[in-house]
């Protein structure tokens, strides 16, 4: 079987890494290949991520870099194509919900003539099928729909997805609950990410707490981002908190002259209480950052699921969340942006994380439930190729 596992942004690494070790590490004979479009690439970071998760660097990158949302699927649609006219795959797994979902999505979906035999088209497979936080206005929720709309394989982290799925009218058969290769990543990862080293300031300091704030809703608009910063900064004033900035981020604070909501660092010292910035954290540092936090503050989806399996309060700074199963079973707490509800959310995060578990199946073991699933389906159908040229023929 010849499988391409498609990464868009660094995140991305994390949720193929497992199904790359369980190819490795199975018997059958699968052909692994890791593609990365190239729409989030720095390259000092990437090689980080590559290390940390012992992946070997993409045979392929796309190269497709920034751009507006249109610009930047359009450059992901075109390479794409090409790529799969030349590797001819059985199966191309995607992950996520970022723009380069969709797009090779979309190509997959379209490519008969770009399977094995030359007449189907590769099976298409998406990891963390499901999710919904029903607001289209995020870029992230139209990707998940349209990704999952054009999947013959969904593979689900939690029983809320599946239910999602149902609703829209993804027959069952196509669903198959396998648990969270995030947590797999995390899990495996664990031991290692206790031997790196923290930026020192961080190192030295007992008790923390960790805050991530990168997406646009957040950053690009000067009132909430400065309303959030207050909240952070009122939280930081009885207990450290280091905020790793992600470049956007850091552009705007700038630009918006709110730097005073920032405590300046002493080289020499361990903080005392502040609200401090820190440069981006690798793989390993974050999950070591996290383990060693208090609390964690942050708007990202992944940092969530983190946090749950970790045990670890979480305040997610939004109004809404994809992942509702981090608060109906874990650790998170919703706070939207308002000053006065994320101060009282990280009161609510505590008091919840000392009953909070980790969902079904987050146990370290989904990307070899999404491999086996996989050989199994290719068994059953003979040649996916084949099987999704028969259904295009049925269908039109």
């Amino acid at each position: 079987m010849k499988l391409l596992l498609v990464a868009g942004a660094r995140p991305n690494y994390m949720k193929i890494a497992p199904i790359y070790w369980a190819c490795n590490e199975t018997a059958a004979e699968v052909d692994v290949e890791i593609v990365h479009t190239g729409q989030h690439y720095d390259p000092a970071l990437s090689e980080d991520f590559f290390r940390d998760l012992d992946l070997p660097t993409p045979s392929a990158n796309l190269g497709v870099g920034s751009g507006s949302h249109a610009a930047q699927t359009a450059r992901v649609l075109v390479g794409f194509e090409a790529l799969l006219a030349e590797r001819k795959p059985d199966v191309v797994v995607v992950v996520g919900d970022v723009n380069s979902t969709a797009a090779c999505s979309l190509v997959t979906a379209k490519a008969y003539g770009c399977a094995p035999d030359g007449l189907g088209r590769p099976l298409l497979a998406h990891v963390e099928a499901g999710l919904r936080s029903r607001d289209r206005a995020m870029p992230e929720e139209v990707n998940r729909i349209v990704t999952d709309a054009l999947s013959d394989v969904l593979f689900t982290t939690s029983a809320d997805a599946d239910a999602n799925l149902q609703a829209e009218g993804i027959p069952g058969d196509r669903i198959d609950r396998v648990g969270n290769t995030m947590i797999d990543s995390v899990l495996r990862s664990r031991a290692a990410a206790e031997t790196v080293t923290l930026p020192g300031s961080m190192e030295r300091t007992p008790t923390f707490g960790l805050c991530t704030l990168h997406r646009p809703s957040n950053v690009d608009d000067r009132t909430v981002l400065a309303r959030i910063l207050d909240a952070l900064r009122e939280i930081a004033g009885t207990t450290p908190l280091f905020l790793p900035l992600h470049p956007r981020t850091r552009e705007r604070i700038e630009r918006f002259d709110l730097g005073a909501h920032l405590t300046p660092l002493d080289p020499a010292d361990p903080p005392a209480a502040g609200l401090y910035a820190v440069p981006p954290l690798g793989y390993l540092q974050m999950l070591r950052a996290q383990g060693r936090a208090a609390f964690v503050l942050t708007d990202s989806g992944g940092i969530q699921e983190e946090t749950t399996a970790l045990g670890i309060p979480c305040v997610t700074i939004r109004e809404n969340t994809e992942r509702p199963i981090t608060i109906t079973e874990g650790t998170n707490v919703l706070a939207g942006t308002t000053r006065d509800g994320i101060v009282r959310a990280l009161d609510d995060a505590r008091t919840k994380a000392a009953a909070g578990r980790c969902p079904e199946l987050w146990d370290g073991r989904a990307g070899r439930r999404i491999l086996d699933a996989l050989v199994r389906r290719r068994a059953a159908a003979g040649s996916p190729a084949r099987m999704t040229a028969r259904a295009g023929q049925e269908s039109g």
